[in-house]
């Protein structure tokens, strides 16, 4: 993969642009994209990191590659289905994907293995198989999902639609949704089975939105759950490819994609944007600014106090609440997946069926059994990554970590902080080695390089305060909140991503896709679809 734009030191800035987008996340490389390409917009996309692509750029080390968070993707193997012609669109179909396979994700719960399949019908037939006595709950578990789904168009549509079209039908849009995002998660799985285990398998992928049954909306999961029901895919070339595959789409519209560009504020007069203020002092002036870095980081930091606005956007972050934090043990190994046989399905492994209470013993008492371990073999997915890597694989071992057992080391430097930081992370990284070496026992003795990163890794790349990895949390509170949108009290400033729709790269995409629409006053889902 190429180096994706230019470094900020050699940035010369003698031209004026249509937009300004603030980070290169999927849901700001996204709007910036369709701006591009439906309007002709010259965009300039401003990245703090060094490098483009959000939680999809790779990083290296001693001759490894690892993704930094996308693991797979929902749908996209199917050329026809709605994210891959949004994909298709962003990147101008130069985005090549590789299906994982008929099993998506293995779950282990305690001693008990189950395994999910690509495609409702096959999906149904293991489920019914593994609980014979429970194809009342499971046939109504998925007739709630996909209601979910289909009420979760007119949800998020209302989102970029005309403030007067939004203020006479808008609750009609969001009615069919919302009586499924008030409910928990548990409350639904309570009402569906008394099989404990049942319960732990159907929400067995919370950890793909952060929250576990008693906390989560159920549409949350539904979403997650049925954005993974028919199969997935995995980004030739590895999670990078993505952002290397849409920013063309930018450049040729006369945009470009900044690195190493901080933006320190969010420029206003009044009511209106007029630009963004860098960190070395420079002003780029324009009157369109779209943020795709949160709204606790663009209401928090960028926006000064007594801005017209802000006060609503903080408090519908506070309403929502930071997600979790999490631990991820990048793993190098000498040999190819293939010779080490490594899977392409995603392993999820719990410690018992009530996955609150793991969650809450860990919470309580670090020495607890993790509570969800999750491992991605990334070069088993990918078809090019022996081409880059000879005869070397990867794998990651995720887990969560509350942000307050990290907090006491925030202000010391990366790489140098103290020995009780480095002993913590040895521990953790013993114990999701153990776990990996039960589950994957071929890889034992194999593992060459291993390296922790840690909620204040996210907080040090992502500018989050308590290094959440999905921004907001997923809980009922956050679809209730008229805030998270594209369009601010502001004139001129837009949101992207996450906080403009939901959490994943799918979530995030369509924000880019929501946020593009509504700047531009046409439905770009009808355009692309």
């Amino acid at each position: 993969m190429g180096d994706i734009g230019e470094h900020y030191r050699n940035f010369e800035h003698t031209e004026n642009y249509d937009a300004v987008v603030i980070g290169s996340g999927i849901g700001g490389l996204g709007v910036a994209a369709l701006l591009a390409s439906e309007a002709g917009k010259r965009v300039l996309v401003l990245e703090r990191h060094t490098i483009a692509g959000g939680f999809t750029h790779t990083f290296n080390r001693k001759g490894w590659e690892w993704d930094t968070g996308l693991h797979y993707v929902g749908g996209v193997q199917e050329p026809n289905s709605f994210l891959r012609q949004i994909f298709d669109h962003v990147t101008q179909s130069r985005l090549k994907w590789q299906p994982t396979g008929d099993i998506v994700d293995r779950i282990v719960v305690g001693d008990r293995e189950f395994e999910y399949l690509a495609g409702q019908k096959q999906w149904r037939e293991r489920m019914l198989a593994d609980f014979p006595s429970e194809d009342t709950a499971i046939n109504r578990f998925l007739e709630l999902v996909g209601d979910t789904r289909k009420q979760s168009m007119s949800f998020f549509g209302e989102k970029a639609v005309p403030a007067p079209i939004a203020l006479i039908f808008g609750w009609l849009m969001r009615r069919g949704f919302l009586k499924h995002s008030d409910r928990k998660l548990g409350d639904v799985l309570d009402t569906l089975t008394d099989d404990q285990m049942l319960k732990a398998v159907l929400s067995a992928q919370y950890g793909d939105h952060g929250m576990p049954p008693a906390q989560a909306s159920f549409a949350m999961h539904a979403m997650v759950f049925a954005h993974y029901l028919e199969g997935a895919a995995y980004p030739i070339g590895g999670s990078a490819a993505i952002a290397e595959a849409i920013s063309p789409t930018i450049e040729a519209a006369g945009g470009r994609i900044v690195v190493g560009a901080e933006v320190v504020e969010i420029l206003t007069a009044g009511n209106r944007v007029t630009g963004v203020r860098m960190a070395d002092g420079r002003d780029i002036l324009c009157p369109l600014v779209i943020s795709d870095v949160g709204i606790p980081n663009t209401a928090g930091r960028l926006l000064r106090e007594g801005t017209p606005g802000r006060l609503q956007l903080l408090e519908a972050a506070n309403a929502a609440g930071p997600s979790v934090g999490h631990c991820c043990l990048h793993i190098g190994l000498e040999k190819t997946a293939e010779e080490l046989k490594l899977p392409m399905a995603n392993l999820w492994v719990y410690p018992g069926p009530d996955h609150d209470a793991n969650l809450r013993h860990f919470e309580a008492d670090p020495s607890a059994p993790l509570p969800l371990v999750f491992v991605s073999f990334p070069s088993a997915k990918d078809p090019d990554f022996e081409r880059r890597h000879p005869g070397r694989a990867t794998i990651e071992v995720t887990t969560f970590a509350p942000y307050e057992r990290f907090s006491r080391w925030q202000d010391q430097p990366a790489g140098r902080r103290d020995e009780a930081y480095v002993e913590m992370k040895k521990d953790l990284s013993s114990r999701l080695l153990q776990t990996l070496y039960y589950h994957v026992p071929q890889v034992k003795g194999e593992v060459a390089f291993h390296d922790l990163s840690t909620p204040l890794t996210t907080r040090w790349f992502c500018n989050y305060e308590h290094g959440e990895v999905y921004g907001l949390n997923h809980g009922p509170a956050r679809f209730r909140q008229r805030a998270l949108k594209p369009k601010t009290e502001i004139k001129g400033l837009w949101l992207t991503g996450q906080d403009a729709c939901t959490a994943g790269i799918a979530g995030a995409l369509l924000g880019g896709v929501l946020s593009a629409s509504a700047i531009l006053g046409r439905n770009l889902l009808k355009t692309i679809s």
